[in-house]
């Protein structure tokens, strides 16, 4: 979603993995937006797994998400796996947007058939709907157990 934001609004993209996540990149990576100009767009920091960023990178990223020491033209995206570890003040800077796999068997049981169909050639089809069940919904353990299933065929 974020790739899909940058591509739209022209924005340059900024990466801070993981594990590289702390008071040091959060800085050079504000640097960087802040002195780099552009030709009217915007600077897009993408940080991924904020959950696992050093508590030091969150207090950092306080000033920097209000409006005592933003950069210019940047866009925020943070993802992560839950908030729980997330320092209240950080997140009251933030809009959280939930994303769900609900809803969404239906779409990865045809996903799996389609590959089932283009790669087993004739062989019996397990149970789609019952892969997906089982994998909660989760559309890459899904694909990891299909391509168990037609590794045996």
């Amino acid at each position: 979603m974020a790739l899909a934001l940058a591509a739209q609004i022209g924005a340059e993209i900024h990466h801070i993995p993981s594990q590289k996540c702390n008071a040091q990149a959060i800085d050079d990576t504000c640097r960087m937006c802040a002195y780099i100009p552009l030709s009217g767009g915007f600077h897009l920091v993408i940080v991924d797994e904020a959950d696992r960023m050093t508590p030091a990178a969150q207090l950092a990223l306080l000033s920097k998400l209000d409006a005592t020491e933003a950069p210019p033209n940047t866009i925020w995206i943070f993802t992560c796996n839950a908030t729980d570890g997330l320092e209240p003040r950080f997140l009251s800077r933030t809009r959280q947007l939930e994303f769900s796999s609900y809803g969404l068997a239906t779409e990865a049981t045809r996903l799996l058939e389609s590959i089932w169909q283009r790669e087993a050639h004739g062989a019996t089809a397990p149970n789609f709907a019952r892969i997906v069940k089982e994998s909660s919904n989760n559309l890459r353990d899904a694909l990891m157990f299909l391509e168990t299933e037609l590794l045996a065929v």
